[in-house]
Parts: C-alpha cells; sequence; structure tokens
C-alpha cells in the first residue's frame, strides 16, 4: 500500500491495462515522493479550487488530495483512466470530481469559486497552447503549477537576449510572477521521456503597472519574434501600420530585434499599436 491508504501505482496501472498512449501524450509519475512535491509548491490548497489536466491514472490527483485539497476538479478524456479515478474519488468522498473530456474545450475558469489554482503535468503535446488560452484570463487564477518539458519552462523566465526569450517570456512575465521550482529527470516517467522537465509556477501580477490588451500584446510579439532574425522594421511589417512611425514613438531603434526588447518595450509598443489601429 502506498502511504495515502491506496494501492501502489504500479499496481494500479497494470490492473487497470493502463500504458501510456501517445496519442493522448501521457507520460506518467510513478513516485509519489515527486507528486507530493508539486502539490506542496502550490500550497496552499485547502481553500482553493485546484485544477489538474489529465491525471491519468492519479498520481498528482493522490498527491493533492493527500496534501489537503478538499475541490479537485480533474479533466482526463482517456477513458481508461476513469474507474481508477472513481477509486480515488470513493476513497476521498466528495473532494474529487472529474469531466469526462478535452482540456482544450474547457472553460476552466467556469469551474468552482475562486480562488482556482491548476496544478497539472501537462501533455507535452498541447501545454504551451493550455497555457497561452489561460493567460488570457489569468486573473481568475490564483496561480498556475505546471510540468513542462524544461525547454518550454525556460522559455516562460527566459531574459532578454537569450536564446529561450521569446514571444511566450514576455507575455508570461507581463502578467504573472514566473519561478521554475524544480527539474524533474526523465527517469521518472513511464515511459520516459527524450528530455528533462521542469516545474514552473505563475503567480498572476496584482499591479503590472501598465494594463494592456493582451490579445493586442500577443499580435505584436507573435510579429515580432515571427521573424526574429530580421530587424523589427522588417518583422513588424506584417502588423500592416506605419512600421517606423511605430518604432519612433516607442522610442526604438528600427534595426533592433524582437530578443533585444524587454517586457517593458513591448507594452510600450503594445499601447501604441493600439492607439495607431484605433
Amino acid at each position: 500500500m502506498a502511504h495515502d491508504g491506496l494501492p501502489p501505482l504500479r499496481d494500479v496501472i497494470a490492473r487497470n491495462d493502463l500504458s501510456a498512449k501517445k496519442k493522448f501524450g501521457q507520460n506518467f509519475l510513478f513516485d509519489l515522493n515527486l507528486t507530493g512535491r508539486i502539490a506542496r509548491a502550490a500550497a496552499p490548497l485547502e481553500d482553493a479550487t485546484v485544477i489538474e489536466i489529465g491525471p491519468g491514472p492519479g498520481g498528482l490527483t493522490r498527491a493533492l488530495l493527500f496534501n489537503g485539497t478538499k475541490n479537485l476538479i480533474v479533466i482526463e478524456r482517456d477513458p481508461r483512466c476513469q474507474p481508477v479515478l472513481a477509486e480515488i474519488s470513493d476513497h476521498y468522498p466528495g473532494c474529487l470530481h472529474v469531466i469526462d473530456g478535452d482540456a482544450l474545450n474547457v472553460d476552466v475558469t467556469t469551474l468552482g469559486p475562486a480562488p482556482r489554482k491548476i496544478v497539472a503535468n501537462l501533455p507535452y503535446n498541447i501545454g504551451t497552447l493550455l497555457l497561452i488560452n489561460w493567460l488570457e484570463k489569468i486573473d481568475d487564477f490564483a496561480s498556475l503549477t505546471l510540468m513542462f518539458q524544461k525547454e518550454v519552462a525556460e522559455r516562460v523566465v527566459a531574459k532578454p537576449r537569450s536564446k529561450a526569450y521569446g514571444r511566450l517570456s514576455v507575455l508570461c512575465q507581463y502578467l504573472c510572477h514566473c519561478d521554475i521550482q524544480f527539474d524533474v529527470h526523465r527517469s521518472a516517467f513511464t515511459p520516459p521521456p527524450k528530455v528533462t522537465s521542469a516545474v514552473v509556477q505563475l503567480i498572476p501580477k496584482a499591479d503590472r503597472g501598465t494594463e494592456i490588451n493582451i490579445k493586442s500584446l500577443a499580435i505584436v510579439t507573435q510579429a515580432a519574434f515571427g521573424q526574429r532574425r530580421k530587424m523589427l522594421r522588417a518583422s513588424l511589417k506584417s502588423l500592416n501600420i506605419d512600421v517606423l512611425a511605430l518604432l519612433a514613438q516607442a522610442n526604438i531603434a528600427e534595426t533592433s530585434r524582437a530578443e533585444e526588447l524587454s517586457v517593458e518595450d513591448f507594452v510600450r509598443l503594445t499601447q501604441l499599436y493600439d492607439a495607431l489601429e484605433k
């Protein structure tokens, strides 16, 4: 038996024939000490609506419940996992609620009362897309504690003039305080992925200084980093505005490249872009 009174995960997976499937982007975590560490990174959990994406056989699910979660909502589209999650639910009566569906089609901001926290070992194939969707409504969350491939986590926290710095860095850092909590070696998963993973935490900023349209920031950063080797006078042409006037008003050299600009520079560009659009 595991320390939470439920059967060991390896036994659960064998009994339910839960081999990880590539089409679901599955890599299962067996180490309950590790899943417990992820849960503790998201603490406190007792008074929050906690949302988990792709629980699979429930390793992280069990850790979240064991560490005090009273209202846990999980979204799982693999029907093979439903009996396992039902068993966990029976062990923690009234605490676990399962949504049978695709997380890309679920508006998680409608789930449960605030504060909401997302804690998840995200499927690698949709993790970045999910994060960008959540960023558009980031003020509906108290925190996001997410496991990604390490290169994605590094993009979230990257600084200007680094190889990892890009559109995701700007969007995340404008909206949130972002920190990598710890790395997770590939051997912790079954099957082991080809890369190291990392747990990153995003906490929405109470004061961003300047409020801008997030969708406009996404448009500007997409243009700038879509051709990151080019100077901004060329890469921003896709915005279909007077690029040279935009850069002059923002006091940014037209020969600059996207990776040289700070988050504050992009905020200023976005403000002026919206003004020119109007």
